[in-house]
C-alpha cells in the first residue's frame, strides 16, 4: 500500500512489543496484523484498545488459515474483571 510503513516481526511477543512502540504515535492511525500473531495477544490487544481506541488494531486473517469466531463479550469480561 502507498503511504504505508511496513514491521515485519517474527513473534506474537514482538509484534506486542511493536505495537506498544507505535500505539502512542499520533501520526498512525492503524495498525494490521495477521491473526495468527494477534491470537496470542488478543487479551493484550483489547486492553491497549480500550485506553486509546485510535490508532485502530485490526487483525488480517492469515492466507491458509481458518475464519476464527472472537467472543468479544467474554474478552471484555476479562479486560473488566467481571
Amino acid at each position: 500500500m502507498a503511504g504505508i510503513e511496513g514491521i515485519d516481526v517474527q513473534t506474537p511477543k514482538e509484534a506486542l512489543s511493536r505495537i506498544n512502540q507505535i500505539h502512542s504515535k499520533d501520526e498512525v492511525g492503524l495498525i494490521l496484523l495477521s491473526d495468527d500473531m494477534g491470537k496470542e495477544i488478543r487479551l493484550d490487544l483489547a486492553k491497549i484498545r480500550s485506553v486509546k481506541p485510535i490508532p485502530l488494531i485490526f487483525e488480517l486473517t492469515s492466507p491458509g488459515s481458518k475464519k476464527e469466531k472472537v467472543d468479544y463479550r467474554a474478552l471484555l469480561k476479562q479486560i473488566l474483571g467481571v
